[in-house]
């Protein structure tokens, strides 16, 4: 570590193989601690800006799994229901009635509720075919107090528990390449775009503290 980085309220650091099961990809990863938490330098350094018109909601109806979701967010949305039942698809009110909003997928971790294997249970169409999450747009017209699961809101970031860090890694998907192409063209760094659900998820002391985290790491030429 260059001398020059003390002192700091941050630490530079590649997770230790100890934190097993650790990806084993992760061990090549420059990473940063921010109070607490390990940031992937990829945070920092990767631009995106999500292109909705580009990848029409790709995100919503891909992959073999659903998002992952907290007991406590299970229980906001539970309550917010009724608001959005008819605006679901039958196949999804079908999948929710015989087994709820939630279930846990094979690695055990809590996640919403998925259609045919991949798409959320909260996705719906617009008139062009786009997707967008019930929740999220019944949040957005006042009817509801709940945005949607903070994993969501928090994507293409990941959070992970890995023994003693929470760990923030970018989770690079190919649904998303044009999110990439639209934030590469506004130089805008998935840090900056994600600045809304970071507060959300760990404060704004702690994002303020990113941003200087962030600013400093250029200064050193290490981003």
């Amino acid at each position: 570590m260059p001398p020059s980085l003390f002192p700091l309220p941050f630490s530079l650091l590649t997770l230790p193989s100890s934190l097993f099961p650790l990806p084993s990809s992760l061990f090549s990863l420059k990473m940063v601690e921010v109070n607490g938490v390990v940031v992937s330098f990829d945070v920092f350094k990767e631009k995106f800006l999500c292109d909705l018109e580009g990848c029409n909601g790709a995100c919503c109806i891909e992959g073999d799994a659903g998002a992952p979701i907290t007991p406590d967010e299970v229980k906001e949305v539970e309550a917010l229901l009724p608001e959005i039942w008819d605006e679901l698809l039958p196949e999804a009110r079908e999948v929710i009635n015989r087994q709820g909003i939630s279930y846990y997928d094979p690695s055990g971790e809590l996640v919403t509720s998925i259609v045919n294997g991949k798409d959320c249970v909260f996705t719906c169409y617009d008139e062009r075919g786009c997707c967008y999450c019930a929740i999220e747009r019944a949040y957005r017209q006042g009817r509801v107090p709940f945005y949607k699961p903070v994993s969501c809101h928090l994507y293409p970031i990941r959070v992970g528990e890995y023994g003693p860090y929470r760990a923030l890694n970018y989770d690079r998907w190919d649904v998303c390449k044009v999110a990439v192409l639209k934030g590469q063209k506004e130089n805008l760094p998935l840090y900056k775009f994600l600045k809304e659900p970071l507060i959300r998820r760990f404060g704004e002391d702690w994002y303020a503290e990113l941003e200087l985290v962030a600013e400093e790491l250029a200064n050193q030429g290490i981003i």
